[in-house]
């Protein structure tokens, strides 16, 4: 059981959402209908307007009647006097036509929109002066327009006698207008339709509504009239949901056509009111109540004034609700202002705190980054340092090793040249001892192998020390050498240097040259410098090295 009460629970929840929905949507249209009254008035009035000018062109009465016929109806429920005005004279002129039917037309019509006005008595009165057995084609009018002015009777009756008495006769006088109404027609479904709801047949009265309506325009003043009987017939089945929203659809369809006699819009501004929502409900009522002033409709005010004091009162008292709510909302607004005022003062203090911080710390930034600069530069320079000192400690494992190789070669070679000239000695070659030791060759032979040594070693350390070392002369001034050189004097005074021996007196003690040799040597390449003379050697240290990348 409770597994089909939550299913249907979940079926029929979409649909009630889509119905309320669907309601809501009609409250809107309706509350925009009731916000231009203008633009429904305007097309009211155009429309009597042209009526009007068809009745200053009509010549014969006959015209004349069926034009004030037309405003007659186009008035009576949008202002009662002048419908009233218009169904004197539609009366006076059938008098003059001496027509039985028109004169017995305009007879209902004077009697009808007297009630409305609330003359029962004078309408009742015309009623039982209507032959209305010499016009059997009235029957079915004659009876619905005595049954609508008992019903207004009804209405308006103080006692419960009276209140009996004319739904009596309400009941009557409908029932014997189904006898004369053709079926299917509007006038005869109302009335049918009246019926089932009395006898308490609601689906009856709906199944012959609901099919009707869609056949209805919204042009026809029958549409408010089908939408409140369908209201009606939801009333007393309990179906509020759907009584609000016919209401609603009536309410919708009498403002649209200019109607100020209705009852639909008086009827939903109760049930709103029920429902909580004071708002509309008082706005309903009150549109309701300017209209029926404006049409003069006596009933109707009677009815709304009724009401009116129980809205008015919920009104008043959600206002001054509203009013207490706005008061309390207004101070603590103003608390709440004070507390974020103190906040934003706390605030704009904190950020002027944060302000000079950032500014410390951009301050602090700005000395970081210029420490950085000098602790980069400094690195740079240490960097240089160690390369510098690693090629150094380089420079000197390769030259120790070459040197002891060197001083090896040479007591081997002085040895040998001891025995050669012990041998000479001893074997009494004076003459080729003393040739041998006046001669320089040994010592060019050994001067030549030493420079080659140095040579070769150089370049190993050095391979590129020529290109680099042209690279710094003008261009005109490239180092020549001659074939089967490896580096000429000057390129070997400069390779001395970049190996870190400067003095001009080691250098040429080194290369067994005069000092002022040397002096000259090195003058004359840095006049060829494509830089400056003083940088030069300098430049120099740079060949072979990261710094000259």
């Amino acid at each position: 059981m409770n597994r089909f009460l939550n299913l249907l629970i979940v079926f029929l929840f979409p649909a009630f959402l889509f119905a309320q929905s669907n309601f809501n949507d009609l409250l809107n249209e309706l509350d925009q209908t009731i916000a231009n009254p203008a633009f429904y008035l305007d097309k009211k009035e155009s429309y009597i307007g042209k009526l009007k000018v068809q009745c200053m062109h009509a010549t014969t009465d006959l015209e004349k009647y069926a034009c004030n016929e037309k405003l007659y109806l186009a008035y009576k429920s949008y202002q009662s006097d002048s419908a009233m005005v218009y169904a004197r004279k539609g009366f006076q002129i059938a008098k003059k036509l001496d027509e039985l039917k028109k004169l017995a037309h305009a007879q209902l019509n004077l009697a009808s929109i007297m009630a409305t006005l609330g003359m029962y008595k004078e309408s009742t009165d015309l009623l039982k002066l209507i032959s209305i057995e010499s016009t059997a084609d009235l029957k079915g009018y004659y009876f619905n327009t005595s049954s609508v002015i008992y019903g207004y009777m009804y209405d308006y009756a103080a006692s419960p006698q009276e209140k009996q008495k004319y739904i009596e006769l309400t009941r009557k006088y409908r029932d014997s207008s189904l006898q004369y109404f053709k079926p299917h027609t509007s006038a005869f479904i109302m009335a049918k339709s009246s019926f089932f709801i009395d006898v308490g047949q609601y689906d009856k009265s709906l199944a012959l509504l609901l099919p009707y309506f869609p056949k209805i325009t919204k042009e026809n003043p029958d549409r408010a009239v089908f939408a409140y009987l369908i209201s009606q017939a939801y009333r007393q089945k309990n179906e509020l949901d759907q009584q609000k929203k016919w209401l609603a659809i009536s309410a919708i369809s009498d403002l649209a056509l200019a109607k100020k006699e209705y009852i639909s819009l008086r009827s939903l501004a109760f049930i709103m009111y029920k429902s909580g929502d004071i708002d509309r409900a008082y706005k309903y009522i009150e549109r309701s109540l300017a209209d029926a002033l404006f049409c003069n409709a006596r009933l109707r005010t009677y009815e709304i004034s009724k009401m009116l004091p129980i809205i008015n009162e919920a009104y008043q008292k959600q206002n001054e609700t509203n009013r207490f709510q706005l008061i309390l909302f207004l101070m603590s607004t103003s608390v709440l202002s004070l507390f974020l005022l103190g906040a934003l003062f706390m605030l704009f203090k904190q950020m002027k705190k944060v302000a000079k911080a950032k500014e410390d710390l951009g301050l602090a930034n700005t000395k970081l980054l210029e420490l950085n600069g000098e602790l980069s530069v400094f690195n740079k320079k240490l960097n240089d340092n160690n390369y510098n000192l690693t090629e150094t400690n380089l420079l000197k494992e390769i030259y120790i090793g070459r040197y002891m190789d060197q001083c090896s070669d040479y007591i081997l070679k002085l040895d040998e040249y001891r025995r050669k000239l012990n041998s000479m000695a001893t074997s009494g070659r004076i003459n080729e001892l003393t040739q041998a030791v006046k001669s320089k060759n040994f010592i060019e032979i050994e001067l030549a192998a030493f420079l080659n040594t140095f040579d070769v070693t150089f370049l190993q350390l050095f391979p590129n020390f020529i290109e680099e070392f042209s690279a710094l002369l003008n261009d005109s001034e490239t180092v020549q050498l001659k074939e089967g050189e490896l580096l000429n004097t000057e390129l070997r005074i400069f390779a001395l240097i970049r190996l870190g021996i400067k003095d001009s007196a080691k250098i040429a003690t080194f290369l067994r040259y005069s000092v002022s040799t040397i002096y000259n040597y090195r003058s004359q390449i840095k006049s060829k410098a494509a830089g400056a003379r003083e940088d030069f050697e300098s430049q120099v240290m740079r060949i072979g090295t990261k710094l000259n990348q």
